[in-house]
């Protein structure tokens, strides 16, 4: 029998899985609302990136290249300390102060940073997810609205990005999974979510096979759920827009009829 095996306490463990105390739940709290921020403002930025790498504008294209390679050239972690520390050491201006006031509410500054340092690295692999998104729906699609008069942010929002979506999808709930997982490396900044919970008690107790375990299947839990939300997600927009159309006519559109009665001539 080996010498973990002897001294794994195995009442810790799952102690923490099944009976977490308050802090920890925080904690875990947290670390989910830190991942859904980030990956909301994530996507944001990479639709703006997206739409500006497919611009005719030229330093629109570049500012938007050159922001995806420094992005994806470089650590996460080197992000975050360079945001967190870098705009006080190089600037002279502390953008993220210990604690920062939003109307009613008092926010750690290192919470913030964390996100928005997240959210900046998100928006760069969102950028490519959602420009090959676009750029899967045929072009005929987009002259047949441009033909009935719609002008090219209605094409955009209502026959692009509705069909792109189940493209972009499947893509991006992986990313919000790596997001989750992510959210582990905002412990160098001190803020206290899951993985700092456990590093803190491990160093009080150096139990680290309990509490770094107990934490890994917190980790597990979160990702399994959202796995299955993600397939629910993606079961719903299996369907294609036509078959929704065949199945409930009176919801298409005339002028998506029109399109497809034409495609399906050609």
């Amino acid at each position: 029998m080996s010498l973990l095996a002897i001294s794994f306490d195995w009442n810790l463990f799952l102690d923490r899985i099944f009976h977490p105390d308050g802090v920890f739940l925080r904690a875990v709290a947290l670390t989910v609302e830190i991942a859904v921020v980030a990956q909301i403002i994530g996507v944001l930025i990479g639709l703006v990136t997206a739409l500006a790498r497919l611009s005719s504008i030229a330093p629109l294209r570049a500012l938007a290249i050159g922001y995806a390679l420094l992005i994806r050239g470089t650590p996460v972690l080197v992000q975050v300390f360079f945001l967190y520390y870098g705009a006080n050491l190089f600037l002279g201006i502390d953008l993220f102060p210990k604690s920062l006031d939003v109307a009613l509410f008092s926010v750690n500054g290192a919470v913030v940073a964390g996100i928005a340092a997240l959210a900046i690295n998100e928006g760069a692999y969102m950028s490519e997810i959602i420009r090959s998104g676009i750029q899967s729906i045929p072009v005929g699609q987009i002259e047949a609205s441009k033909s009935l008069g719609m002008s090219p942010a209605l094409t955009m929002r209502r026959v692009v990005l509705p069909q792109a979506a189940r493209v972009i999808v499947p893509p991006l709930g992986n990313q919000f999974n790596g997001m989750l997982k992510t959210t582990s490396l905002l412990f160098f900044i001190g803020v206290y979510e899951m993985f700092a919970d456990a590093q803190v008690h491990y160093a009080t107790t150096f139990k680290a096979a309990e509490y770094f375990g107990a934490v890994a299947v917190w980790y597990l839990l979160l990702t399994g759920v959202w796995s299955v939300m993600q397939y629910l997600i993606e079961r719903r927009l299996s369907v294609s827009v036509r078959d929704q159309g065949m199945r409930r006519p009176w919801l298409r559109p005339m002028w998506l009829t029109n399109i497809f009665s034409e495609r399906d001539a050609r």
